[in-house]
């Protein structure tokens, strides 16, 4: 047969069956698929490369023509051209999109970029995947040959012929197995998946309860999309905890040590003049005992020890629910059970600290009346305390609101005023026995 009548029937071959010869020729060189796909008419030729796994027909797709590229990432199936671009290093992918009219690069680079906090965001694109009927020879050839560092290839990943993750194999089990072996044979189940709108949350407890070290992200129809790697959600739950810590007081989220001083003032002045104002609230409660402070002067000296003993108290249980709901220990719906052991917490050190507390009053004033309101007011406030430590980060999640932004403004002004109302309140009712004593 002479090479043009077989070119003619290769190219027949690839137009009438694209799916099945896609899968005979997915595992030629390069350069060889290219020599086919350059036979056929566009239309064609997408058929032809949708069929290939997405890590060999991303190298093609690198080394098509730019007319071609084009058609082929203009497809309407984008999902697909999507989980082309993804397989292509970062560089390929800016000088990929970078040919292409504006508009069409634009849903693309849009479809690449996942909401912050979800599985999308934080999956690795690149990934080794092959057909189920390749052979550990030629899987091996593979990994040499491959531009990939072969310390990332944990397990390879095997699509059925609708490019659909089926299973997978230990790359361990390679070297214990023949060439001619199928890797069907050696392929296990995949324990578990994520799509890619998924929560950091559902990542996070599919990798725990399941012991994975990476965990595949598909698309509603099970393509591959990508991969979430562990040490890749460490570093991204590590970012998210140092970033808290800037929320909690206000600061941005965005702004860094070296950030311009203009920069910093814009970003922390309106959490400033929120904390101004819930100051000047926390402040009415003394204006409003103003008379109690002015006959009995020796509470002004103690009310700041009820005050700085409830924020602690608050801040600890506000620490302790933000860590079970970041971690998914509890849920909203647990907001009772949360409550209930923080109020519990906050009765017996409020009793403990009243104690200590009441004793120091004692030795210093001598007056069984101021004893008795710091002890009342200490257990009161810290009670009150912990119940806003554990119901302010689950009220913000309730509504919608990220529980680590400002919660600590928010806390600081609710145990004040329970401290300063407490503590003022029961001097009020209480004040004959001050004039006793």
């Amino acid at each position: 047969m002479t090479q043009s009548a077989s070119l003619a029937l290769a190219s027949h071959y690839l137009t009438s069956y694209p799916t099945e010869a896609a899968r005979a020729i997915d595992s030629l060189p390069k350069q060889e698929v290219l020599r086919y796909l350059a036979l056929l008419e566009p239309e064609a030729a997408i058929s032809v490369l949708n069929g290939l796994t997405p890590m060999h027909g991303a190298a093609v797709l690198a080394e098509l023509p730019e007319d071609l590229q084009e058609a082929i990432l203009a497809q309407p199936e984008r999902n697909r051209a999507l989980v082309l671009l993804g397989q292509l290093s970062a560089e390929q992918q800016t000088d990929t999109l970078d040919r292409l009219p504006r508009s069409l690069a634009a849903q693309l680079r849009q479809g690449l970029e996942y909401p912050e906090a979800t599985a999308g965001r934080l999956m690795d694109t690149r990934v080794f995947s092959l057909p189920e009927e390749t052979t550990v020879g030629d899987t091996l050839l593979m990994l040499r040959k491959g531009d990939r560092d072969p310390m990332s290839v944990h397990f390879i990943k095997l699509l059925d012929s609708e490019n659909r993750l089926t299973s997978l194999v230990d790359v361990r089990k390679l070297g214990f197995a023949s060439p001619e072996t199928l890797l069907s044979s050696l392929a296990s189940s995949v324990p578990a998946t994520v799509g890619p709108m998924d929560p950091r949350e559902e990542v996070v407890q599919k990798l725990q309860s399941h012991d994975l070290e990476e965990l595949p992200v598909v698309d509603l129809e099970g393509q591959l999309l990508g991969l979430v790697r562990h040490s890749s959600l460490l570093q991204a739950l590590k970012t998210e905890a140092t970033l808290d810590i800037q929320t909690m007081v206000g600061a941005s989220k965005e702004e860094r040590a070296l950030s311009s001083s203009w920069f910093a003032l814009r970003k922390r002045m309106p959490w400033l003049q929120v904390n101004l104002l819930t100051a000047f609230l926390a402040a009415s409660v003394v204006g409003f005992f103003e008379q109690t402070i002015a006959t009995f002067t020796a509470l002004a000296v103690l009310l700041p020890v009820v005050a700085g003993q409830s924020g602690n108290a608050g801040a600890q249980a506000l620490a302790v629910t933000m860590r079970g709901l970041a971690l998914r220990e509890i849920t909203i719906s647990h907001w009772f059970r949360v409550m209930r052991k923080e109020i519990n917490a906050g009765f017996w050190n409020g009793v403990a600290i009243a104690v200590t507390c009441g004793i120091g009053v004692f030795l210093w004033s001598g007056s069984l009346g101021l004893v008795l309101i710091i002890a009342v007011s200490m257990v009161i406030s810290m009670v009150a305390a912990g119940m806003a430590g554990a119901l302010v980060p689950i009220v913000l999640s309730r509504l919608g609101q990220d529980p680590a932004v400002a919660s600590s403004i928010i806390l600081t002004t609710v145990t004040d005023v329970a401290g300063f109302f407490s503590f003022l309140g029961i001097a009020t009712a209480l004040s004959g026995m001050l004039v006793a004593t």
